[in-house]
């Protein structure tokens, strides 16, 4: 598998500059192709060499904004026939075009993103807008939740997140997402689980700051269908891995009468690049089945002592009365980018719906 940058190879540009001299007559695709490549492109990381494409392209389009714009939904209509798929990541520069050149022509970008999101994805693209326009752009895509396209009503839900992960915060919908409520209303029933899966996204972002919220919602949606049932699981599911009790209670995930036992580390020192071995006992010690939500917690330890918890979920199922399970697991301390271990003192825990376990130790060397 090559480095994601490679997808800008000159048989892109290439193949590129093709479809777009042919809906553009006055187009230089060699030149187009030597501004590319001139400078530093090689040493350039896959994003810069996305903004450094916007930056080319725009060099080779009409100046004025909405001639442009009408020339990319014809560029990009003469991709699709000539078979370039949709969704390709490669195009995000068109997107990235909007955002740069039309954050000052509202009306023109509100419906460029319209069409270019139904060939690659604006997410990102209409966050600039957000935090310009506010409730003016939000109302655009309140109405873009209507769409018939499933590519445009997943951008209402998706572009208006309040925490989308490597984009740009937009503080005033951490601090109060009410204006963005409605768009996720219009679609909580939606046919595509595309944009059912980023209504759930767009509700966890929600519940880090406002869990109340949240929570009022999952008890309008229930019951309402099993997809939004769906969405509602999902968009609770930071509220859950922290064992918020309202949420605990909406699912009926109760710890009276679940025993735990025969907790213990098989490993008590753990070796950076080796696992973590643990094991205990559950039982169901009530007359009924219970829904049983089991999960175990590793408390790192950071570079300054401190402890820090990560909860990690074992399964969600209905336990017969009196029924016992032997649970056993391995935990990996292989080295990933994602988390710096620490050698010392760690801790382990176990969380039964929602309850914390008294923590057991182990170092790591």
């Amino acid at each position: 598998m090559g480095l994601i940058k490679d997808i800008y190879s000159v048989a892109f540009y290439e193949n590129f500059g093709q479809a777009v001299a042919q809906v553009h007559p006055s187009f230089d695709k060699q030149k187009f192709i030597d501004t590319i490549y001139e400078g530093d492109f090689a040493q350039k990381e896959w994003k810069e060499r996305m903004k450094h494409t916007t930056v080319v392209f725009h060099q080779f389009m009409p100046q004025n904004f909405p001639e442009a714009v009408i020339l990319i939904d014809k560029i990009i209509e003469n991709l699709k026939k000539n078979n370039f798929v949709d969704s390709n990541l490669a195009f995000i520069f068109f997107a990235d075009y909007i955002e740069i050149y039309g954050l000052d022509d509202f009306k023109t970008s509100a419906k460029a993103f319209i069409s270019i999101t139904q060939f690659i994805s604006c997410e990102f693209a209409v966050r600039p807008f957000i935090l310009k326009y506010k409730e003016k752009m939000i109302a655009e895509m309140l109405k873009w939740s209507l769409h018939e396209n499933h590519h445009v009503r997943r951008l209402a839900s998706e572009g208006s997140r309040s925490r989308l992960p490597w984009a740009m915060a937009i503080p005033f919908l951490k601090k109060d997402p009410a204006s963005i409520l409605p768009i996720l209303e219009n679609l909580k029933n939606d046919p595509s689980e595309y944009v059912r899966r980023s209504v759930a996204n767009s509700l966890n972002d929600i519940a880090k700051d406002n869990p109340d919220i949240v929570l009022q919602i999952a008890g309008q949606w229930k019951g309402i269908s099993k997809e939004t049932d769906g969405i509602i699981k999902h968009g609770c599911r930071t509220l859950l891995k922290q064992g918020h009790p309202e949420i605990l209670s909406h699912y009926g995930l109760e710890s009276s009468n679940i025993e735990l036992s025969y907790f213990e580390i098989k490993t008590p020192i753990v070796k950076i690049g080796d696992y973590l071995q643990f094991q205990f006992q559950l039982k169901n010690g009530n007359k009924e089945p219970k829904t049983v939500r089991l999960e175990y917690a590793v408390h790192y330890k950071k570079a300054k002592g401190y402890l820090a918890k990560k909860v990690f979920k074992i399964s969600e199922k209905i336990y017969q009365p009196e029924e016992s399970i032997k649970v056993e697991r391995n935990q990996s301390f292989k080295i990933i980018t994602t988390r710096v271990f620490h050698t010392g003192i760690h801790e382990l825990s176990i969380i039964i719906n929602g309850a914390e376990s008294e923590a057991l130790r182990f170092e790591l060397i």
